[in-house]
């Protein structure tokens, strides 16, 4: 009884955990939406699109208001995206996305990760060239119809649609993203999550032993505040 307790214990604490770090990266998107483009969700997509993902998470309503407020407030810091590239042992290939506010601390933090998992940090462009940046938009399957779907959506950008587990996916270029965002919109179509993701044109094979080297590492970079993601070509 005592083990399965501490074992729920333990799995509610992760989850917990995994929430309030999703809600700190969040507060940060907020606050670097209103600074770019002001308080106001109507007239600030990205801001829009920001909070959308803030609900598809659960994050409470007044924790989103606050943020905004806070951000609206012009002694309130701003946060640079910062993007980092290296390879991690085994010739695997790294990009790590941040929003910091001190450049110095986020770079000194990610240079150690890579180094202590027996990798190197590279210089911009060392990478990126093997991935393709895309957007993908999320929302419930519900009554769509995919064909239909797939048809409506073609002329905005549409790159691929899937469905998987009750939900729809759907990919377009990186510079198709506010055109996508836009159908979606007029379309009354609730999505629950949108984002820009880095697919690897080529993968890294490995054993299981390597495998999980590397995602040790990416579990401590994912840790820091700092990080809003990470994408590696593992296979």
């Amino acid at each position: 009884m005592g083990r399965a307790f501490e074992f729920r214990k333990e799995r509610k604490f992760k989850r917990w955990s995994k929430m309030s770090k999703a809600f700190t990266r969040l507060g940060r998107e907020i606050v670097m939406a209103v600074k770019s483009g002001g308080p106001d969700p109507a007239t600030n997509s990205k801001l829009r699109t920001v909070i959308q993902n803030a609900k598809g998470v659960s994050m409470p309503k007044d924790r989103i208001e606050a943020a905004i407020k806070r951000a609206s407030n012009k002694d309130e810091k701003n946060y640079e995206e910062v993007v980092y590239e290296g390879y991690a042992p085994h010739g695997v290939a790294v990009i790590v996305e941040t929003a910091t506010d001190n450049g110095n601390r986020t770079v000194a933090n990610v240079r150690h990760y890579f180094s202590k998992a027996g990798g190197s940090l590279g210089t911009s462009g060392s990478v990126s060239f093997m991935f393709e940046r895309k957007a993908v938009f999320r929302f419930p399957l519900g009554d769509y119809d995919l064909e239909e779907l797939e048809l409506d959506l073609i002329d905005h950008g549409l790159d691929d649609i899937d469905e998987n587990e009750g939900e729809i996916f759907v990919y377009t270029a990186f510079e198709d993203f506010g055109n996508m965002q836009k159908a979606l919109e007029e379309k009354n179509i609730e999505v629950t999550n949108a984002e820009f993701q880095r697919f690897p044109t080529n993968t890294v094979e490995l054993n299981e032993e390597q495998e999980e080297e590397i995602n040790k590492m990416i579990e401590r970079m994912d840790e820091d505040d700092d990080v809003l993601n990470v994408f590696h070509n593992m296979a």
